[in-house]
């Protein structure tokens, strides 16, 4: 675990603190607690474990569709609370992990629900998806019972806080009748298992109180309860999902579908407040974060909101009474107060940073007290993790309560300040900078909390590489994760001037003067360097959709809209295109185009590689490459070119990570996952082409027999390494002569690079890196194939160099990031991490290809 600085940074008050907003909260803080407590990060967050998920999860995160109309969203038929159903039972797992520590297991969760419904008519159960597992996930909607009628009325008003919140603001409607929308996640990680147990009890004591003020909540509030998240985790007692995914990290891919479930629940129901109930943190830590704090929320609404829970959360932890030396658990603590840095909120891939986008005004991570999982769950006594496990389901359930108090007191302020947040974006209002004038009675602020943004007029994204004229698939899936998101897209039905440039017809046009301009422009803009901010991140920095997915995105700072051919569309332009004639030629820039092409080797089509770097299909083959284009949204073009060698398909032995594994099976790749235990274990490599290594296989671990044949597989096959791990098997097997210089290990971001080779043609000139690496004093047959750009290369994201001033981005300037030779490939660069940058994807297909080729020529030869 790293440890960050932790210091009584902020002055704590003592006394109440008025906080001027439209409803006049008052804000009480809770004890400051004992000395602050170190924010850790639990492991690495660079993988280095060889992912072995099955091929079966991948396909359905794949393929999985998340059910519209189960939280009201538009265009689904509205139904009337309570929503009834009965679901079946899951067969007993005696080996569910949730059960050594006294909790629900996941196959008890059905019947419970069942059971939920039944005690009267404020209990909903609603089924939003499956888990990569397979498994259900449930959302539990607690309300006072409402009419079809009524739920259209409220579904009307809440399209009307997004769509038109200067009406919103004024609407007496909204005012008296409106129901504040809050979400409670659960069990996101699925080895913090007790936000579920949370939950549950509190909807089962929801359901059965009588009193006026529970009456109350239910008639002014919706209440979502996500009761498990992560069931493949909870179930197997990992942070990770079936496919190996933090889905705590997914929510601007969206690669996951319990991801997209959730995405789907807060576009459905667009939250004011959101807990998302973690562990451990001792004492428990609730949000509001340290800086840096994403520069794209209305951060003056989100912070009052934020911290005025947070007092009251801490509040009602503190007054469960447990004393660290009676229980072992510390006084809670807010890290925008008591931390200096270590536990940010800059990038949006965390659940509550996500919701801010969508409105939320009020969104926690709690990290409850007492550490259940890991070594502690293997090495405690029995009796110990239950007393912790229910200390910590106590704790995650005062922490509902107080936020729910506080909804039943605030609601005004939060849909007020939420229908503001969208104001501003439609409005194109500029930002508000937070201050203790612009956000009274949150102690402390000061100008390390400031960071805000220049939004542009608006982004274009023409519809195909600028550079070539093709239309590619990677605009139309930029857009498409756009709409996903709930950002608005129009296309040009003409050509078109805007900011001095003109634009050809069928370009895509973001309007950044959109409710939801906040989260167009945390995926389209560059982001940027924060190295000199803090000294330490909590996780990523960098992720621009716009520099790393392939697309050509175009930022306009200023200009009209007026009078503009723009029309509003829910999906891009299709893509697919095949000519009527002639030998066809598909690009390979594009992991769509790589599975496209992986689709056709499978038929046994004979595919030639092109001179450009494309492929060559002929047009005898021209009914498979019509399925292909269809099912893979792809677009071939007529070619002369008769392409040069021939291709097959590859069988891929991957020690890799889990998003890297994910990516090589979104293109399509035959992969069969290895590590040092496996090669241990004896493995057949005859059945393989290419070996790709990046995590989990270290030469020196091999036994005497497992190191003999993976050294004979080497002596005749390619290898494409990453990263040391990667770089560290070339040397051990005597591949490239190259010396890898490994940069700061928790630098990460968006860089800009130079393509010089082969393997990198046609491929972005920004990439990806975590903990960066680069190579130097290139032996004989070395050839760079990209290099980081000179001066200062990183665009986005944090990155310092070592104490002793080695390992920073100086450093790396102008330093080779990917090298070839032979029958070896070996990238310093991240071009799959976590299966998000989408642009970078071919360069690891076209490595696979080119070693396999060239090692198969060898060996002929």
């Amino acid at each position: 675990m790293r440890t960050t600085r932790s210091v009584p940074a902020r002055p704590v008050l003592i006394t109440a603190l008025a906080l001027a907003t439209a409803g006049s909260l008052l804000l009480t803080p809770g004890a400051a607690g004992a000395d602050p407590k170190p924010v850790t990060r639990e492991g690495s967050a660079v993988d280095d474990r060889a992912a072995q998920a099955p091929a079966s999860a991948t396909r359905r995160a794949l393929t999985a569709d998340v059910p519209t109309g189960t939280t009201g969203t538009t265009g689904t038929t509205t139904r009337a609370y309570p929503r009834r159903t009965v679901l079946s039972p899951d067969p007993e797992n005696p080996g569910d992990k949730s059960l050594k520590l006294d909790l629900t297991p996941y196959h008890a969760i059905a019947p419970r629900l069942n059971a939920l419904q039944r005690l009267g008519d404020r209990v909903s159960v609603e089924v939003t998806g499956r888990s990569a597992g397979g498994h259900r996930l449930y959302l539990v909607t607690v309300t006072a019972p409402e009419t079809t009628r009524q739920a259209r009325a409220q579904e009307r008003m809440r399209e009307l806080i997004r769509d038109a919140p200067a009406a919103a603001a004024t609407s007496r409607e909204i005012k008296h009748d409106y129901k504040a929308p809050v979400f409670v996640n659960g069990n996101i990680h699925g080895n913090e298992w007790e936000g579920t147990d949370a939950s549950l009890k509190t909807i089962e004591r929801l359901a059965k109180a009588k009193d006026a003020q529970t009456r109350d909540l239910l008639a002014h509030s919706r209440l979502y309860f996500n009761i498990t998240a992560n069931p493949d985790g909870r179930i197997a007692g990992t942070r990770a999902n079936a496919n190996g995914f933090d889905l705590n990290r997914d929510f601007v891919t969206a690669s996951q579908p319990e991801t997209r479930a959730m995405r789907q629940i807060e576009l459905g129901t667009q939250p004011a407040v959101l807990l998302d109930l973690h562990g451990y943190v001792n004492g428990t830590l609730i949000e509001p974060t340290t800086p840096p704090h994403g520069e794209n929320y209305e951060y003056d609404l989100f912070l009052k909101n934020t911290y005025a829970n947070a007092l009251g959360m801490e509040s009602a932890v503190n007054a469960l009474g447990y004393t660290p030396a009676k229980d072992g658990v510390e006084a809670a603590q807010i890290p925008f107060r008591d931390q200096e840095e270590g536990w940010d909120d800059w990038p949006p891939i965390f659940t509550p940073q996500y919701a801010a986008f969508h409105g939320t005004v009020a969104a926690h991570t709690v990290e409850i007290p007492l550490a259940v999982n890991n070594e502690e769950y293997d090495e405690l006594p029995v009796p110990e993790l239950r007393r912790r496990s229910a200390i910590n389901t106590a704790v995650a359930g005062a922490a509902i309560g107080a936020t729910l108090a506080h909804v039943r007191e605030h609601r005004g302020t939060l849909i007020a300040d939420q229908i503001e947040v969208f104001r501003r974006g439609a409005t194109g209002a500029a930002q508000v900078p937070v201050s203790a004038r612009t956000v009274p009675g949150v102690p402390g602020i000061g100008p390390e909390d400031v960071y805000t943004t220049r939004f542009p007029r608006a982004y274009v994204i023409p519809p195909g590489d600028a550079r070539s004229g093709h239309s590619g698939p990677a605009a139309a899936r930029l857009v498409d994760h756009l709409i996903a998101n709930d950002v608005r897209v129009t296309r040009a039905t003409r050509p078109f001037r805007l900011g001095g440039r003109t634009y050809p017809g069928g370009s895509y046009v973001v309007d950044m003067h959109q409710p939801k301009r906040g989260m167009a422009n945390v995926l389209l803009d560059d982001g940027r360097d924060i190295s000199g901010k803090v000294s330490v991140m909590y996780d990523i920095s960098g992720w621009s959709l716009g520099r790393l997915w392939g697309a050509t995105v175009e930022r306009v700072p200023s200009g009209s809209l007026r009078g503009a051919p723009l029309r509003a569309i829910g999906e891009a332009a299709p893509v697919a295109r095949v000519p009527a004639h002639g030998d066809l030629r598909l690009r390979l820039t594009d992991p769509r185009e790589i599975a496209a092409l992986n689709s056709l080797l499978r038929q046994g089509v004979p595919v030639r590689r092109a001179a450009d770097g494309g492929v060559v299909v002929p047009a005898s083959a021209r009914g498979a490459a019509r399925a292909a284009a269809r099912d893979h949204d792809v677009s071939f073009t007529a070619t002369r070119q008769t392409g040069t060698a021939p291709l097959h398909r590859l069988r891929v032995a991957a020690a890799v990570t889990p998003g890297e594994l994910f990516a090589l099976r979104e293109m399509d790749f035959d992969v069969t996952p290895v590590s040092t235990d496996v090669l241990n274990a004896g493995f057949d490599w005859s059945g393989t082409d290419v070996l790709f290594v990046s995590a989990g296989l270290e030469h020196a671990d091999l036994t005497a027999p497992a190191r003999k044949a993976l050294d004979t597989f080497l002596d005749g096959h390619g290898l494409v390494g990453r990263g040391a791990t990667g770089a560290a098997l070339n040397a051990a097997a005597g591949r490239l002569a190259v010396k890898p210089v490994e940069g700061n290990a928790d630098a990460n971001g968006v860089v800009k690079v130079t393509n010089t080779g082969a393997v990198t043609r046609d491929a972005p000139d920004h990439g990806f890196v975590y903990a960066p690496l680069w190579f130097t004093d290139p032996g004989p047959g070395v050839r760079v194939e990209q290099s980081y750009a000179t001066g200062n290369p990183l665009v986005s994201g944090h990155w310092r160099p070592l104490r002793d001033g080695t390992g920073g981005p100086a450093a790396a300037a102008g330093q080779a990031s990917v090298v070839s030779g032979g029958d070896t490939v070996l990238f310093g660069t991240e071009p799959l991490f976590r299966d998000h940058p989408k642009g970078e994807f071919p360069q690891v297909a076209r490595a696979l290809f080119t070693v396999a080729h060239s090692a198969s020529v060898k060996e002929s030869g």
